[in-house]
């Protein structure tokens, strides 16, 4: 092979691990424990990544669809940071379990009390979400990340098409609703003590697995780290190759 040829080959395929290698999903999302199902009841993870290197998150707000509105959102405590939960009266009361709700959850907030997301770090909140919605597919959580430096990203743009938006919102994706899944007709048959079940099941769930989406999310990152190292060490490679090619060639 033409030496050349060779350290752009090898120079490419660097660059493109690196790029995958780069930081992926850098933006606040939102991501269910096991399953979320139309018509039941979740624990999510709200994850958000501090996407800056000079400044500190203090302060995180994510806001819920009242077009779908949930009659029970409840979050888990996060040890050093202080949350509260805002709710809004609705136009049209939602009828569960055989009583009407006048207001629903529109924000929750978690602000810094002792803690703060550094740079390179990420900080998961975890929500017990019910009853969720049988006529939709997804929820839109709008969220407003607050930095200590007083900047403020707003990550509420909705995806229209195929390419994602810059501050995209977080989605959380609702699948079908199943027998096993808590769904409307299951809980209308034992109203209180089926919401309770599983609002505490919910909660339960969310301290079993919690420390597991952390260190799944810390594996991934490592695995990110050393392919782009690897990626390095063959650039690096394929130009020592090369000059010491063209060496021997002139000689």
């Amino acid at each position: 092979m033409n030496p050349s040829r060779f350290v752009l080959a090898a120079g490419t395929a660097a660059a493109s691990v690196l790029l995958l290698s780069g930081p992926a999903f850098a933006h606040v999302g939102v991501q269910p424990v096991g399953q979320a199902a139309q018509g039941g009841y979740a624990t999510v993870n709200v994850k958000v990544p501090n996407e800056r290197d000079n400044a500190s998150t203090v302060k995180v707000e994510v806001n819920f669809p009242l077009d779908h509105p949930l009659a029970s959102v409840m979050p888990q405590p996060v040890p050093g940071w202080k949350v509260e939960v805002t709710k809004s009266d609705l136009d049209k009361p939602l009828t569960l379990h055989g009583k009407q709700i006048s207001q629903a959850v529109s924000k929750v907030t978690w602000t810094a009390d002792g803690s703060k997301i550094g740079p390179g770090q990420f900080q998961q909140f975890p929500l017990s979400l019910g009853q969720l919605p049988e006529d939709t597919d997804q929820l839109v959580l709008k969220a407003i990340q607050t930095y200590d430096n007083k900047e403020v990203v707003r990550w509420i743009e909705e995806q229209k098409g195929t390419e994602e938006p810059q501050n995209p919102a977080p989605v959380l994706k609702l699948s079908p609703a199943g027998e096993d899944h808590h769904g409307a007709a299951a809980t209308s048959a034992a109203p209180s003590a089926s919401a309770s079940a599983d609002a505490k099941g919910a909660e339960g769930a969310s301290g079993d697995h919690a420390g597991t989406e952390t260190a799944a999310a810390s594996s991934t990152d490592t695995t990110a780290r050393v392919l782009g190292g690897a990626g390095i060490v063959v650039g690096i490679a394929g130009v020592a190759f090369g000059i010491l090619a063209g060496r021997r060639r002139s000689a």
